[in-house]
């Protein structure tokens, strides 16, 4: 090889193996001015990552801090604020009217031991023009609850017991001798069924077919057929009794005009003492007389200063009807309600759409009642009463509702709706027309947050049974409630705080107009959802960041 250098440029040394190897492994010599340029420039670039790193750190804790302050002030505003869902307390009126119901629900409680749901739904059942059954065993102060509305609404109040082989007579009046004399078929009605205005009919579906069709046109349609003449019965509210569930299909009509229905059982242990201890010291039979739910004379039991009068009583109802809105979300938890229970259940539960419908206007007067402007979650729980067929699908009723009111209604809405905008929010950082656009979207959808904030605290820290919230769900019973739905609706409150601090995050950023890659140590968990889900070609602009 050397000889061939040296053959090639003739007076250039010949180098031998060793040298060549030697000049091969040797490293190259640089420029001292090229090394020197190279490690300033380093320098430079180490110094701008530091100080844009810093930079970064302190933007994140701006940021964090900013969201802390306005998420504590946001909540502040929440727990602070008078307002609840549905609630509207600036008309006296309705407010006047929620009291004297409450005083009314008290008067006639006197002296009756846990019949405080009944109480309640008697007197909704006659506010709404609806009738009630109660259906249970002897001695359970049935025909006590239909005296004591009778005395409320201070109106004439027929009270009967059929049997197999009752009459009409007995119930719609005897023929008039003297106008069988002339030829006309009239009954004297004076003091029975077609001239009282609150009724209560024991063992109801032991009425025969001679009385049952008569029995129906003055349960629904408010008239009595009195020979060739057609007249209007102030009858508002009828109290029917039963021992047991009709047998007989024909009765089926008559079963579905009572359109509240409750089963009453007897006195719990617990409440046997009060019981007997006011039958000891009342001096009188009339706790025996008046069944095991009373415990004393109800004499005092509605005074002057609560009664109702007929006018009172239509104007309620057709305000409530008039007024009272009923949101989508309650028509929709309805419709839910009835393919429950004529699809998912064995034996399906048949709901009729005239029920479905009075079932709503019961709903309406309840809201109205309570001094609200529209019906609520809460008024729904009178579903657990309406809607059964049998007793024991109460229960089944009940528990729907509950898991239904306490699911995070709304949430996986807003949810959606925020994931959709912070996408935008990510490209929306580097132009500021659509910053400002996407900042009013994502305050938007915070102000529904919030919004649903006040119903959920509204739900924690409410009672069902209070003025205000509904006056129709009883003590014991909004107990019951608010134990089973304690623990969801904790959790839900929780979800919707973590996802508001989110929401106010993404404001502060859009605010301050900071770059895009923010978000990573800001809202790491969105921007990982983010990141996962995006198509790569909107990713890869926002997504990175470059380093020396």
């Amino acid at each position: 090889m050397s000889l061939a250098l040296g053959r090639i440029c003739p007076g250039m040394p010949l180098l031998n193996q060793s040298m060549l190897q030697q000049a091969w492994r040797a490293p190259p010599r640089q420029c001292r001015c090229y090394a020197s340029a190279a490690g300033d420039t380093k320098a430079r670039l180490q110094q701008e990552h530091r100080e844009r790193d810093l930079q970064h750190k302190q933007q994140v804790s701006e940021v964090r801090t900013a969201t802390l302050e306005r998420m504590e002030s946001t909540m502040k505003q929440i727990t602070q604020s008078p307002k609840l869902p549905g609630i509207h307390r600036d008309d006296p009126s309705r407010t006047a009217l929620a009291q004297r119901l409450e005083c009314a629900i008290q008067a006639m409680q006197t002296d009756l031991v846990e019949r405080d749901t009944e109480v309640r739904l008697l007197l909704l059942a006659a506010l709404s023009g609806e009738h009630i059954l109660f259906i249970g065993p002897p001695g359970t102060a049935k025909s006590e609850l239909g005296r004591r509305l009778s005395r409320l609404y201070d109106g004439r109040f027929f009270e009967r017991l059929l049997t197999r082989f009752s009459v009409p007579e007995e119930l719609f009046g005897p023929l008039s001798m003297r106008a069988l004399e002339e030829d006309r078929y009239v009954r004297q009605t004076d003091g029975y069924l077609p001239d009282a205005s609150v009724a209560f009919i024991d063992e109801v579906f032991k009425a025969n077919s001679a009385i049952l069709n008569t029995l129906l046109t003055i349960l629904n349609e408010r008239l009595f057929d009195n020979g060739s003449d057609r007249v209007e019965v102030p009858l508002i509210c009828l109290v029917g009794a039963s021992n047991e569930l009709p047998e007989s299909e024909e009765l089926d009509a008559l079963y579905d005009r009572f359109l509240i229905r409750r089963k009453v059982g007897q006195v719990s242990s617990g409440g046997l003492m009060t019981l007997l201890s006011g039958a000891s010291t009342s001096g009188s039979d009339s706790a025996a007389d008046n069944g095991t739910g009373a415990s004393a004379s109800p004499a005092a039991s509605a005074g002057p200063s609560i009664s109702l009068s007929k006018e009172e009583f239509a104007h309620i109802r057709s305000t409530a009807m008039s007024t009272v809105k009923v949101p989508a979300s309650i028509v929709d938890l309805l419709i839910s309600l009835r393919t429950f229970l004529q699809e998912k259940c064995e034996p399906p539960v048949y709901v009729s759409d005239r029920r479905l419908k009075k079932a709503v206007q019961l709903m309406q007067v309840a809201a109205y009642t309570s001094g609200r402007q529209s019906v609520g979650k809460y008024d729904c729980l009178l579903m657990q009463h309406v809607l059964w067929q049998r007793p024991e699908e109460s229960q089944r009723i009940g528990d729907w509702l509950l898991e239904q009111l306490a699911s995070p209604q709304g949430l996986e809405s807003i949810e959606y709706v925020f994931q959709g905008v912070f996408g935008r929010a990510c490209h929306a950082l580097l132009d500021e027309e659509k910053s400002k656009g996407v900042l009013k979207e994502v305050r938007n959808v915070k102000a529904a947050l919030v919004e649903r904030l006040h119903e959920i605290r509204g739900e924690t820290s409410g009672d069902p049974a209070k003025p205000g919230n509904s006056l129709w769900v009883g003590r014991e019973e909004a107990e019951a409630v608010a134990s089973a739905m304690e623990p969801k609706l904790e959790s839900t409150k929780l979800e919707a705080e973590a996802l508001l601090m989110e929401m106010i995050a993404l404001e502060v950023v859009l605010e301050k107009r900071v770059e895009a890659v923010l978000l990573a140590d800001v809202l790491s968990r969105r921007w990982a959802a983010f990141i996962r889900n995006a198509p790569a070609e909107e990713v890869k602009p926002i997504g990175t960041r470059g380093f020396p």
